[in-house]
């Protein structure tokens, strides 16, 4: 993959670039302010890149208003959040647009480079990758949705699982069900929550989307 690594700590940049690098991909640029990152985004336009909520010159969320530019400039760009806070209102703005490819973590929840790596490509795919944290945050500023108050009780845990980025099988484990029990749960939420894209990949994502949203 091509990634993009915009942060502003010299020591985090740089270890972040010497890691991936080490998982075989290659990192085409780095950036260490809001309009840099806004830059490179749009000159390499990359597999994904990582990108840090608050940056210089203000410190409070040029990152992340450098992602929301680019994506507007090349939709679907992907990209994953790496960040010691949440920024509720920009981070819904960076979902609203349903088109996945999307991750946010908090920089405290990442625990190893298998994690780190697994969440880069799952976001490059296509994908949504969401810290449980950030999650939280971000259903806990919301108002009802009438669609997800018609899901149990079951189905609320498997799409808050999907939402972290895990495949049926992992959810099972996670919920000690089968693969099979998970499939009929998402065939079922797609259902109530009028999803009908034939691809399933895509029908996850807007099913996440749809949850994460939560108008």
């Amino acid at each position: 993959m091509r990634i993009v690594v915009a942060e502003d700590l010299y020591l985090l940049r740089d270890g972040m670039v010497r890691l991936i690098e080490a998982y075989g991909h290659e990192v085409v640029a780095t950036a260490a302010t809001g309009p840099e990152t806004l830059d490179a985004l749009l000159e390499w336009r990359p597999d994904v890149a990582v990108v840090d909520v608050r940056m210089p010159p203000g410190q409070s969320d040029e990152g992340l208003r450098a992602a929301l530019a680019a994506r507007r400039e090349v939709p679907a760009l992907p990209v994953l959040i790496l960040s010691q806070h949440v920024e509720q209102l920009y981070a819904r703005e960076l979902l609203a647009d349903g088109t996945g490819g999307i991750g946010y973590f908090l920089k405290e929840s990442v625990f190893d480079a298998d994690q780190f790596i697994d969440a880069l490509e799952r976001v490059a795919a296509g994908g949504t990758a969401m810290d449980p944290a950030v999650i939280a945050k971000l259903l806990s500023s919301g108002s009802s949705n009438r669609l997800l108050e018609g899901l149990t009780e079951r189905e609320h845990s498997v799409l808050g699982l999907m939402a972290e980025g895990l495949s049926n099988q992992a959810i099972g484990r996670r919920l000690f069900l089968s693969e099979s029990a998970i499939s009929k749960y998402t065939t079922s939420m797609f259902g109530k929550l009028g999803i009908t894209d034939d691809d399933s990949n895509n029908r996850r994502v807007l099913v996440v989307l749809t949850y994460l949203n939560n108008p």
